[in-house]
């Protein structure tokens, strides 16, 4: 039987976490960020599922042998988890392994599911690695403007469209005040618009992962590598480490990385299926 675990028992899958796997997966079972995560067993679990919080995907931990486990993923998926990912508007199960020898498994548990795959890169960058001293120059109406506590509450109804903003913090974290305490982040204000974000999406421990959007119709002006740039070097001040992950068709994102100097450390694949 796969049973949920609740969020103060989250801790009893830290030994079920790959050293050098995803960060992600890290941040659920530490309590930093939101999600869930669904187990063999309770109060011993040996391999479990976490879907995170902004319903980005799925991770399995632990012992990719299970069979008591993956026997019964195919069922729990159809019965739980897509009833619940359709009522907040999932069409796709992304599943991921914590670590490479979930591949076969995963391939083997949906191979009657038309499963498809991607391929994602990370990067991380610290402190005593970065060489890269770069000037970019924007636009002068463009401006970088650190994520703080008044800018989200917008008192004064400066920024026209906050609510980009909030919605992509809320996607990562439980509440504004957790984003501020345990976060970082930019955004770029154009003609008090808010056209950029590059924040803090999910940390552990001194590692901060990076998500960064820009407004379709601001892209092509470099915003991204600017206000990367200016994250990157306000971490590393804190003696920070970054941490990138992007899917490998996304160039754009991956030439971001590499103009700022982050390093390719590992690469993982992940697998879908549309929703029946």
């Amino acid at each position: 039987m796969i049973s949920e675990l609740k969020k103060y028992e989250f801790h009893k899958c830290k030994d079920l976490l790959y050293e050098q796997g995803h960060l992600e997966a890290k941040a659920i079972v530490h309590g930093v960020n939101t999600g869930r995560i669904f187990v063999d067993d309770t109060d011993s679990p040996t391999s479990g599922l976490i879907w995170l919080g902004n319903n980005d995907g799925f991770f399995f931990i632990g012992n990719e042998r299970n069979e008591a486990f993956n026997s019964k993923l195919n069922y729990f998926i159809d019965t739980v988890i897509i009833p619940e990912a359709r009522k907040v508007g999932l069409t796709w199960f992304e599943g991921i392994g914590n670590h490479s020898k979930w591949d076969e498994t995963i391939k083997k548990v949906f191979e009657n599911r038309n499963l498809g795959s991607w391929n994602q890169r990370v990067y991380t960058l610290q402190r005593k690695d970065y060489k890269v001293n770069l000037e970019l120059t924007t636009e002068v109406e463009y401006n970088i403007v650190k994520i703080s506590e008044t800018l989200f509450k917008n008192s004064d109804k400066s920024i026209k469209n906050i609510d980009f903003l909030r919605s992509k913090i809320l996607e990562f974290w439980s509440s504004p005040k957790r984003f501020l305490n345990d976060g970082i982040g930019y955004c770029v204000v154009y003609e008090n618009m808010i056209v950029n974000v590059c924040f803090s999406s999910f940390v552990v421990d001194n590692v901060h992962c990076i998500d960064i959007e820009t407004l379709e119709e601001h892209q092509g002006k470099k915003l991204a590598q600017k206000v990367a740039l200016t994250f990157v070097e306000n971490c590393l001040a804190d003696n920070l480490v970054l941490y990138w992950d992007c899917m490998e068709s996304n160039k754009p994102s991956i030439a971001v990385a590499e103009k700022i100097g982050l390093r390719n450390v590992f690469n993982y694949k992940g697998y879908d299926f549309k929703f029946k």
